[in-house]
């Protein structure tokens, strides 16, 4: 790996291994991104409270913080409108509810009539699973549901279960005519946990931009779009911390006009049956290992939270050779031997304070 892409950090803790989540960085602390799960909470800004308006709700398993930069009496209402977005596309994309698109799509094996919006998102699964080799994959579900049903009870599963279960992972085997989706092998499910959060973010973001507002962002548990900039004219700033010292970033990034999102296996230090079943790789059915953290700098959010799992899957020499070929997409990375890496036009979103 060529020495410009690498760079190598030695962490004081000894033995205390570094989890990452991702943040927005204010003066004084983020906004809403790291409360226990409370429901419509009202953000915290650093800046003059005149200049912009912040709120925070709980959805799609996470808390969502949007933030606009405005003096218009009607900005409330504009950003419960991309709450609202972020609602309607949960809806359609949750697998706790028997009754939405996927819901069906995975109880009878095919869906009709679907939304424009299930449409655009599977076509972009097959794309990104393509582009990937499989690294990429919703139809892992029933791997996933192997690895909860087993720790449940308290022991794991077999090589053969895991090798029987993966007959039923590829995404080959999505069939999508008109509007109707299809899945061609019999007990095959699919999740759209890495993809759908991202498009989420996006369509929420689209609402702000549609409605006249020119800077903010929208940040669902770490997939972040941030457009424009703060009301001093200064880029947004989103680092890298450590949960285990919250006030410490590894890096910070300026960023307009594009979004982050991170993917790590922050769960796995807590108990075994955690680290096992943690992103798991489509292709083996085992948990990726090679990687504490991938974070993605993209022109979406869909494509930073679809890139960040695929990466995380992929390894190191994988995941950035494939950020290397995609255009305006940039990565860093943290190893299993706390190395740092990035891809080569990385620096460029370096922030300098």
């Amino acid at each position: 790996m060529d020495d410009h892409h690498k760079r190598t950090i030695i962490y004081l803790f000894a033995l205390i291994v570094m989890t990452v989540a991702l943040f927005t960085i204010y003066t004084h602390f983020p906004v809403g991104t790291d409360n226990g799960g409370s429901d419509n909470l009202i953000a915290e800004s650093n800046v003059n409270s005149n200049d912009v308006i912040a709120e925070s709700q709980q959805l799609m398993g996470t808390i969502v913080t949007i933030e606009i930069v405005s003096t218009k009496t009607n900005a409330e209402t504009t950003i419960n409108s991309a709450f609202n977005e972020i609602d309607r596309i949960e809806k359609l994309v949750t697998t706790f509810d028997s009754n939405s698109e996927i819901g069906i799509l995975n109880a009878e094996g095919q869906v009709d009539n679907v939304s424009d919006d299930l449409i655009y998102v599977i076509g972009q699964s097959i794309h990104y699973g393509n582009i990937s080799d499989g690294a990429f994959d919703v139809t892992i579900k029933p791997i996933l549901n192997l690895w909860k049903t087993k720790i449940i009870a308290g022991e794991y599963p077999t090589g053969q279960e895991i090798n029987e279960t993966l007959t039923l992972v590829n995404y080959s085997n999505i069939t999508v005519e008109n509007n109707t989706i299809y899945l061609n092998a019999e007990g095959m499910s699919i999740t759209l946990d890495g993809i759908a959060k991202g498009y989420a973010v996006d369509q929420a973001a689209k609402v702000l931009k549609n409605s006249g507002y020119v800077s903010g962002f929208v940040n669902a548990g770490g997939d972040g779009m941030y457009f424009g900039t703060r009301p001093d004219g200064s880029y947004w700033k989103v680092g890298l911390r450590n949960p285990e010292n919250k006030n410490q970033s590894i890096v910070i990034m300026e960023i307009s006009d594009k979004a982050v999102a991170t993917s790590g296996n922050y769960e796995r230090y807590f108990n075994e049956s955690a680290r096992l079943s943690h992103i798991s790789d489509p292709r083996t059915g085992y948990s990726s290992q090679s990687l504490l953290s991938a974070t993605i700098i993209a022109g979406s959010a869909m494509e930073a939270d679809t890139l960040a799992t695929t990466v995380f899957v992929l390894g190191p020499d994988k995941g950035l050779e494939l950020i290397e070929n995609i255009h305006n997409t940039e990565c860093i990375l943290i190893t299993q031997n706390n190395e740092i890496l990035t891809s080569s036009g990385f620096d460029i979103y370096l922030s300098n304070t």
